[in-house]
């Protein structure tokens, strides 16, 4: 590993322990688990719920293969944890569109002023789909060149 990736992994680290504290924060004492968090989409929260649990998940993925020395295993984590994150974003999004309960009204949603309906939700959906087709096939990639390696 470069000193680049040495940094980078130190300040992911840090900087993912920090939303883990503003998450849990929020969450706990200030009752504000749903919040949005859209700036920190890049690394899978959208609401403050979600910076408790990836929060730590990022630190504890960044601090391991930090010391391991292994940048290409920091990329595949990366990898697999968005084709989790997308499959089960194309799970909650085919869900709501059949679903009585709207926990996203249509009008909200930053797709709203294209698509005026319903069709918002499957448009989410899709998009997730796409995401989870892009991440397996860096994850296919990416476990190639980790295992080369070895």
């Amino acid at each position: 590993m470069t000193s680049f990736h040495h940094l980078f992994l130190l300040a992911f680290s840090i900087f993912n322990f920090l939303i883990f504290l503003k998450g849990f924060y929020e969450s706990k004492y200030k009752n504000n688990a749903f919040g949005l968090t859209r700036p920190l989409v890049f690394i899978g929260v959208f609401v403050w719920a979600d910076a408790v649990i990836f929060g730590l998940f990022w630190v504890m993925a960044s601090l391991i293969t930090y010391f391991l020395q292994d940048w290409y295993l920091f990329l595949l984590i990366t990898s697999i944890f968005w084709v989790v994150r997308s499959l089960g974003e194309v799970i909650y999004w085919l869900n709501q569109q059949f679903s009585t309960l709207k926990r996203n009204p249509i009008e909200n949603l930053p797709w709203q002023s294209i698509f005026h309906n319903d069709s918002v939700w499957f448009v989410h959906q899709i998009i997730w789909q796409c995401v989870m087709a892009i991440s397996l096939v860096f994850t296919i990639y990416l476990s190639h060149m980790w295992l080369q390696t070895f």
